[in-house]
């Protein structure tokens, strides 16, 4: 079983703490943001990765994802292709055909990837999407109809389904994945708009890292659970 890793992202908004790295490389409790997916993906029966990086990046990659379980085969962008693309580049490299699992490189996600599969497959969906719900940023103000105040909730779960990040492609929609650009803007609504898309609630752990704070509260989180932490396999 093969999975596509999204690799490219350059860390902007990390700033300073990113040490100039690409952003699944940057160390998070101790360990590359990616490795801890990777391990997540082989224990999960995934034995090839191919991961989408920015040119010049490859050896980077495999050498910081070796030995966790899979192959780790990386394939170089030239210019920036966008997340579609980057995906589409990728699965120019699989070896098998049908359904594979498709992920961004800098996500923390306790997905059971082989229900996640189990899933889609029993769907007849062209894709799936891992979808998660968030809290609210901020407190919510509960407004009656005639303009009254009934009550506040404070950074409640949002009752909107949000794409986390997570998929499971079938040949059909590795084929409308553009060559350059965003599928979320194009793959995925057209297959929405033909009602062929499932979607996969998630309950668990979901933690992005874009921003210094998000990195410093997957730190904290990984530190508290040391049963994420990677396995590397010995030689």
């Amino acid at each position: 079983m093969e999975a596509l890793l999204l690799a490219g992202g350059k860390a902007e908004r990390l700033g300073e703490a990113a040490q100039g790295l690409p952003k699944p490389l940057v160390q998070v409790a101790g360990f590359p943001l990616a490795e801890y997916t990777v391990a997540r993906l082989a224990h999960s029966g995934v034995t090839r990765v191919i991961v989408a990086c920015r040119a010049g990046d490859e050896d980077a990659f495999v050498n910081a994802l070796a030995g966790l379980g899979a192959e780790v085969d990386a394939v170089g962008e030239d210019e920036p292709l966008g997340r579609g693309g980057g995906f589409r580049l990728a699965a120019t490299r699989r070896r098998e055909e049908g359904p594979v699992l498709a992920l961004n490189g800098d996500e923390l996600l306790d997905v059971d990837f082989r229900a996640l599969l189990s899933e889609h497959e029993a769907s007849g969906a062209a894709g799936t999407i891992v979808v998660a719900q968030v809290r609210s940023p901020f407190g919510v103000v509960e407004v009656e109809g005639d303009g009254t105040i009934s009550g506040f909730r404070e950074a409640p779960v949002l009752e909107h389904w949000v794409n986390s990040g997570v998929y499971v492609l079938g040949e059909d929609a590795l084929a409308l994945l553009p060559e350059k650009g965003d599928h979320e803007a194009s793959t995925f609504p057209q297959l929405a708009s033909e009602r062929r898309l499932h979607a996969h609630r998630h309950e668990g752990v979901w933690l992005t890292v874009n921003t210094p704070k998000d990195l410093r509260r997957a730190s904290e989180f990984l530190e508290a659970h040391p049963d994420w932490r990677p396995q590397r396999q010995l030689a």
